[in-house]
């Protein structure tokens, strides 16, 4: 019994919905265009740095966009589709006689593991480890009713707006010991509010750059707390779960009804909303914090659903073309591309590598994403041509079963 986790594998290409990696590779572009800024340094800049550079005003107009059509909403769409996976790869083992919950809980082990490794050491804002660790709590509701985990979910998506209300109300913030042990990695390494924009542009070896990790680690941390981030993914997670348990991704043709239902009342929430919370997030919260946890929640999540249904109406539509390959294909390798985002923005924006940081305007960040994605791309579907799975992927499938696997495509 103990070894029934050898008997079952990874997913195989004839089992895969082209639907489900396109949409992982359309979430991927997204994250890109959230991620960048920071890796730019952008994100950084005082407000007077900013207005110097030469794209200010474009970048105003750029930045108000984000935060109406990306910020959170691509996360969204992510977090969908990891709880599809976890109800794929249960579907998978109990179909093929295996301990499941083994090859899950060690799949979520590697990859908090590699999450660990790319938040200490190549990028503070790693997603990675807080889905492994709240994936684990996914098998607590594998025999939940449908109503039970939907009600589940919603509950989760509530709790952040309650939580701020609460500590709004009684003057509470959660993260200061989190701030406190920041400031003191900070002071420790002489990292100032001067050249806290500069620190990674201006250092010439990776000593400066795992001095900011070390910093960034922990304003990863506040990040989560401030914004219950934790609720937020598992909510997401149990969506995708229902969705996948329902394998909703395989009927698209019988549900087309309903996803243009679901577009449909969701852009009617979610896009004069979101403007509403673009220009909350423009002006530094001026209704307070738990408004703006409000909007959060009725914006950004009808807008990532809505992201979800178009796209799969889009399938539908034009699903004969062979131009679904293209977002697939990263879409294969989400991992390989995610941790190679964050590689190439260190090598484009650190002092480490070409040191274009803090000088690049937010507008040509945002191009760069398109060029990095563009490659990412075409290199994926050169790689997949000859291999079965991303080199991450790879690595992370052979952790996760315990056994060798063949990475070259036979002849």
């Amino acid at each position: 019994m103990n070894h029934n986790h050898i008997h079952s594998s990874p997913v195989r290409p004839s089992e895969r919905y082209i639907i489900l990696d396109a949409l992982r590779g359309f979430a991927l572009l997204g994250i890109a265009l959230a991620n960048f800024p920071e890796f730019s340094l952008y994100t950084f800049l005082n407000p007077e740095a900013a207005a110097a550079l030469p794209s200010a005003e474009t970048d105003k107009v750029v930045r108000w966009l984000l935060y109406y059509l990306v910020d959170g909403k691509f996360y969204t769409l992510f977090s969908l589709l990891f709880g599809i996976g976890f109800s794929i790869i249960i579907a998978n083992a109990a179909r093929k006689g295996a301990n499941g919950f083994l090859i899950f809980y060690r799949r979520m082990g590697v990859l908090t593991l590699i999450g660990f490794l790319h938040l200490m050491f190549i990028w503070s804002g790693d997603i990675l480890m807080l889905y492994a660790l709240m994936g684990m709590l996914l098998p607590l509701f594998r025999h939940a009713s449908d109503k039970a985990v939907l009600s589940w979910a919603l509950a989760l998506l509530l709790t952040p707006v309650c939580i701020d209300l609460v500590c709004e109300t009684g003057g509470i913030y959660l993260a200061q010991p989190v701030v406190e042990a920041q400031q003191a990695v900070c002071a420790r390494y002489g990292i100032t509010d001067d050249n806290f924009a500069y620190w990674l542009r201006d250092a010439h070896d990776y000593t400066g750059v795992f001095q900011f990790l070390l910093q960034g680690a922990l304003v990863r941390v506040q990040e989560f707390v401030d914004g219950h981030r934790y609720f937020k993914v598992l909510g997401l997670f149990l969506i995708g779960f229902y969705i996948g348990r329902k394998k909703l991704y395989a009927e698209l043709e019988q549900r087309r009804t309903w996803l243009v239902r679901v577009c449909r009342r969701c852009l009617l929430a979610g896009l004069p909303l979101s403007v509403a919370y673009a220009w909350s997030c423009m002006s530094g919260h001026p209704l307070g914090l738990t408004v703006h946890s409000l909007l959060y929640l009725v914006s950004v999540y009808p807008m990532g659903f809505a992201y979800a249904a178009g796209f799969c109406l889009l399938y539908l539509r034009w699903k004969h073309l062979r131009l679904w390959q293209l977002p697939a294909a990263p879409g294969r390798m989400a991992l390989t591309c995610y941790i190679s985002q964050s590689v190439i923005g260190m090598f484009l924006f650190y002092g480490i590598g070409l040191g274009r940081g803090a000088d690049t305007g937010l507008t040509a960040t945002e191009g760069i994403v398109l060029g990095v994605y563009l490659f990412q791309v075409v290199f994926c579907l050169v790689w997949l041509r000859f291999f079965r799975f991303g080199p991450l992927e790879w690595i992370w499938r052979m952790l996760t079963y315990g056994q060798w696997f063949s990475l070259l495509k036979k002849a």
